[in-house]
């Protein structure tokens, strides 16, 4: 499709990018806009130093290809290089979304489903702060000089309801969202919007201040989700090695440095927000286990880190848009299934925290969650809500610590927010896993 020239690595990454984006701020209709862009990214490599092109006139892909080269010097030997020999020579085409393409769902459709649902939750002590919609469809080619051919198509939508509770003084701020890959499945059931004005009535009017301390405490999915993305996924992203000889020795493949019940898994394979089957080099998805059965097993890579640790590629390298160039990013991060059902969890427990949702979290050696939503456990069953403030653990202890893991995985996927590093947010990712015990955590 584009005229290569010989004695350079080169590649053309393009994205065609639809999305919608709707907000209601406290009924009023505050953005309805639905916008298309195409915009492609231009790399040369000389086998000493990269030359970048970024535009939005797709017509003129080879005029700035053309431009790069006359800033590179030719070498006959570029293909021996050690991060180009990496690169993979994918042909491939994958259209998964064409006939639930959100681009054809009519705008009033969109704005429809917002509204009938915000109707549909009432609560004396709430008001809404915002109710969201958002959908986003993408189509990614790329072509390489060794011969990459890859066209995929990527697509989520969502919803996304924030709202405000008080009572007494007390205020709790809650969203309730839901991200799927198909418009006709964001509805919600009566049953789970009374369950969730119901909670959060409960909470707001009953949740009690507990006593500081270390406690056994149980993490929901999504808790457990941004623990696996937060405290290991970005420690498992190679190029915070290079150069950094004490982490590469932290961080030595077949390393003890969890419980035997822990496995962590990263894959691009599964449809979410997450789902990335090439990544923005033209390597095809691995699914890579960064932790198996407590043993160190593997972590995440660009050709560039793959060439410099002699590790394989994995999948991994990433930009946010067609602006940047691919660093080493995660997909879908997340903890394997164990064998106890939460009721197995519980039972030992006698007095402890379960963490049902949360604000934030992070972490690279201390892990830090920001509750939103707790429950007290006593006697192995979970009792009355509690404000909890902020949980901390050492990631290395904490992952010697979790001592149950559940056999109820969920992979979840998200319309707002998104990852952060450098300067590159927010990029698309997925996380999850099941409820899991960790023996203790500072609570306060």
């Amino acid at each position: 499709m584009y005229k290569f020239k010989q004695g350079y690595y080169a590649d053309v990454r393009v994205e065609d990018r639809f999305a919608t984006n709707v907000l209601f701020q406290n009924g009023a209709l505050h953005e309805a806009k639905e916008t298309v862009e195409k915009k492609a990214f231009i790399r040369v490599f000389d086998g000493k130093m990269w030359y970048y092109a970024s535009t939005s006139d797709i017509n003129s892909i080879q005029q700035s290809l053309d431009d790069l080269y006359g800033y590179a010097q030719k070498n006959p030997d570029i293909e021996k290089h050690p991060i180009v020999a990496k690169y993979q020579i994918n042909k491939d085409k994958i259209v998964k979304f064409d006939k639930t393409n959100v681009r054809n769902i009519p705008l009033n459709d969109k704005l429809q489903l917002i509204l009938d649902t915000s109707k549909r939750m009432v609560s004396d002590f709430c008001s809404f702060a915002n109710a969201r919609y958002i959908d986003r469809h993408s189509v990614y080619s790329f072509y390489s000089s060794k011969g990459a051919d890859i066209t995929y198509d990527f697509q989520t939508c969502g919803v996304a309801y924030g709202m405000i509770f008080n009572c007494n003084g007390e205020t709790l701020q809650e969203q309730l969202s839901k991200c799927e890959t198909e418009f006709g499945k964001l509805g919600y059931s009566e049953n789970e919007l009374t369950e969730f004005v119901n909670r959060c009535e409960n909470y707001i009017q009953n949740a009690k201040p507990i006593v500081a301390g270390s406690y056994p405490v149980i993490l929901a999915p999504i808790a457990t989700g941004v623990f696996a993305h937060e405290s290991f996924g970005h420690k498992s992203e190679a190029d915070f090695m290079l150069g950094d000889e004490t982490m590469a020795r932290e961080w030595t493949i077949g390393k003890k440095i969890g419980s035997d019940i822990l496995t962590i898994r990263e894959t691009g394979v599964f449809e979410g927000s997450g789902y990335v089957p090439y990544d923005d080099e033209g390597t095809k998805a691995t699914d890579t286990y960064l932790i198996k059965n407590g043993v160190l097993s593997g972590r995440l890579h660009s050709a560039a880190t793959a060439a410099a640790l002699g590790e394989e590629l994995t999948g991994n390298a990433r930009a946010i848009n067609c602006d940047y160039e691919p660093i080493v990013r995660m997909t879908s991060t997340f903890i394997e299934n164990g064998e106890s059902t939460l009721q197995d969890l519980l039972k030992d427990i006698k007095h402890g925290y379960y963490i049902h949702s949360i604000k934030h979290g992070s972490g690279m050696s201390t892990f830090t969650i920001a509750p939103s939503i707790a429950y007290e456990i006593v006697d192995g069953k979970i009792g009355d809500p509690v404000k909890i403030a902020v949980l901390t653990g050492n990631v290395f202890e904490m992952l010697g610590l979790i001592d149950g893991v559940g056999n109820d995985r969920k992979l979840l996927s998200f319309v707002t927010g998104g990852c952060g590093k450098m300067e590159q947010y927010p990029l698309n990712v997925g996380m999850g896993g099941p409820h899991i015990r960790v023996s203790k955590m500072n609570v306060q």
